[in-house]
């Protein structure tokens, strides 16, 4: 990420006419920068994606880290903890399904292919329950593998970098604009500029996500020849 926190701030107060931060604070406009950051991540949630390897808790439940907000994927098993080699992949399967074909699944003392160790085969998840996720077989030993999860973005100050993609710099400039324009909504038109700005920043973010469904590279219209 390039876009700088005081390139954003730089941009609304030209905008707001309030070059010298007399009426909007450069520290509360700087607030309204991570409140959009969070905001963006809640709308799209890939948009804080990370990779990381994970160490695997005892047993079939599992959390991501406690700097993310929902789990995105879980890809592969690792050989170790940091700078591993990638193993067996790991799919997502019906908990409906494993429920009724092996319905002990859980408990450590399970026998056959359900038997917990230090290799996954599958697991599941919940849209009700973002931050958890099950594993199968269980874990009874020392397991890692590698997930893609959403992290929560980093709180930044006037001389950092945004800490989502450069992409949502304009986003986020018309975020703080409409925070800005709500705070003196008593004014005349200022409550209709306050929504403008808003109806722009979740646009921009909306829209960020349909044309990342068209030109994924697991759609149709963006494989050669189909």
């Amino acid at each position: 990420m390039s876009v700088t926190v005081a390139s954003v701030i730089d941009r609304v107060q030209s905008v707001i006419q309030d070059a010298s931060g007399i009426r909007w604070p450069e520290a509360e406009l700087i607030l309204w920068v991570n409140d959009a950051q969070r905001e963006i991540a809640l709308i799209k949630p890939d948009s804080t994606a990370t990779n990381t390897t994970v160490t695997l808790a005892t047993g079939t439940k599992q959390d991501i880290p406690s700097s993310g907000n929902r789990l995105l994927r879980v890809v592969r098993n690792m050989s170790a903890a940091s700078n591993g080699t990638g193993g067996r992949t790991i799919r997502l399967v019906s908990e409906e399904i494993l429920d009724a074909q092996t319905p002990s699944w859980h408990d450590p003392a399970v026998t056959g292919d359900a038997k917990h160790g230090t290799q996954v085969k599958h697991y599941i998840y919940n849209d009700e329950n973002p931050r958890n996720y099950y594993v199968y077989p269980g874990v009874s030993g020392n397991a890692y593998i590698e997930i893609v999860y959403s992290a929560n973005p980093a709180t930044v100050g006037a001389s950092d970098n945004l800490a989502i993609p450069d992409i949502f710099g304009t986003a986020v400039m018309n975020y703080v604009l409409y925070m800005a324009f709500m705070k003196d909504s008593e004014y005349a038109g200022n409550a209709q500029r306050a929504g403008g700005h808003y109806q722009l920043f979740t646009t921009a973010v909306a829209g960020k996500g349909q044309i990342d469904v068209v030109t994924s590279p697991n759609a149709d219209s963006a494989r050669p020849g189909v």
